[in-house]
């Protein structure tokens, strides 16, 4: 069950981005961790300030206080950028501070990979010269001209 969420407006560059992070009954150090979620989110997007709106960030002890163990402890990012699905990566590690940096890396990279691909996509389809597919076939399906 999860226990409550906090959400703080964070100004990036020109729009606000909203952090919310959840946690469940295991995670205790509330507060502080609020600060260091939200400081460690904010240093892995700040490139992608101007599309990315919100970051959630679940956090949970997945074998419970009643054991310990290595990397039972989870965190779970979830990014909304503008113009694609959002994007979710999660971490285990033996403490939640790690599985956060863990996490963080991984969004940094999967925001670097699916904002990378969508302005490739972009690039291609403004004056680059390139044909659409529907050009294509229609050259195609032109006859040749008769020759004498």
């Amino acid at each position: 069950m999860l226990q409550s969420w906090h959400a703080r407006d964070v100004r990036a560059e020109r729009i606000a981005m909203q952090v919310q992070v959840e946690t469940d009954n295991h995670v205790e150090g509330r507060e502080k961790l609020v600060e260091h979620v939200e400081g460690v989110v904010r240093d892995a997007v700040d490139r992608y300030a101007g599309q990315v709106t919100h970051v959630a960030a679940h956090l949970a002890d997945a074998n419970s206080s009643e054991k310990s163990g290595a990397d039972d402890m989870r965190c779970m990012l979830e990014a909304r950028v503008s113009g694609l699905k959002n994007i979710a990566v999660k971490h285990h590690a033996e403490s939640i501070h790690l599985a956060v940096e863990g996490a963080a890396d991984k969004l940094t990279n999967a925001l670097e990979s699916a904002l990378g691909k969508q302005e490739d996509r972009q690039r291609r389809h403004v004056g680059t010269g390139e044909m659409s597919a529907a050009m294509a076939r229609e050259s195609d399906d032109e006859e040749p001209p008769l020759q004498a």
